[in-house]
């Protein structure tokens, strides 16, 4: 390490994919950074902000695609700030929302960086939110749950199990590959006809939705191709969404079609 560098890690949320979504803040810790290291799910607009001569390096996870494991990255966290000065580790999303970035700052902080973080958007907030599906609505429900769909085990949260039981919204991050399991739980407390919205790539102008119930859900989400990444909302907020019912009433008129 150079005398004249002062190492420092600044953590900023890109929010949920629209490069207009970052905060004014983010975009300056952009702009002053020595070194940027970013996600996968990070808009490469954002590229954009960071001055020419500074480098950028990708070092995203995507599922079952890691370009660094989690050990690595944050081994170069600390080894840029030393070589570089000020690093700016660029997150999807808000990166203490299933983002690592808590976990990524105390290994800075044991190495005697200084840190700061810059919250982003969330994708459990903004997503539902753009396609006018309220999170909480009075008289229709009083909190939602964010989830994760897959623990580190590649397994169904045990979470998910308890929200299947209450009336809360339920917003699932990294579940699409876990759908069919999580319908199941739902359906295990007859749920089925619980409202459920999948959306890939929210924010962006290739988004996606599928409308459905738990019963029906995994089907449309096949039929209209869509994936991962994506996040999954259940509950009846999402009837609140503008082209519900037609939707369910397209599903049902088709079952009807079919079973003649």
């Amino acid at each position: 390490m150079k005398n004249n560098i002062k190492p420092k890690v600044t953590l900023v949320g890109a929010g949920p994919g629209d490069a207009d979504l970052i905060t004014l803040k983010g975009i300056k810790a952009l702009q002053k950074a020595d070194i940027v290291l970013y996600d996968a799910l990070v808009n490469k607009e954002l590229l954009e902000y960071i001055p020419v001569d500074t480098p950028a390096i990708f070092v995203g996870k995507r599922f079952e695609n890691h370009s660094y494991t989690q050990e690595q990255i944050n081994q170069l966290i600390v080894d840029s700030a030393l070589t570089y000065g000020h690093v700016v580790r660029l997150k999807g999303g808000d990166s203490f929302v299933f983002g690592r970035g808590h976990e990524e700052i105390m290994y800075a902080r044991a190495h005697n960086i200084e840190t700061s973080v810059i919250p982003g958007i969330s994708s459990s907030i903004a997503v539902p939110e753009l396609q006018q599906i309220p999170l909480t609505s009075r008289g229709i429900s009083e909190s939602f749950w964010v989830l994760t769909g897959t623990t580190k085990k590649g397994e169904v949260s045990a979470d998910i199990e308890l929200a299947a039981q209450s009336n809360a919204t339920a917003i699932i991050l990294m579940g699409v590959h876990q759908l069919r399991q999580i319908c199941a739980l739902y359906q295990k407390y007859n749920k089925g006809q619980q409202a459920v919205a999948v959306i890939q790539n929210g924010s962006l102008p290739d988004e996606k939705i599928a409308l459905g119930t738990i019963d029906t859900i995994v089907d449309v989400a096949l039929d209209q191709a869509v994936g991962s990444p994506a996040i999954i909302v259940i509950g009846d907020v999402v009837k609140e969404h503008p082209e519900y019912l037609l939707e369910i009433s397209k599903q049902h008129f088709k079952d009807l079609i079919q079973n003649r």
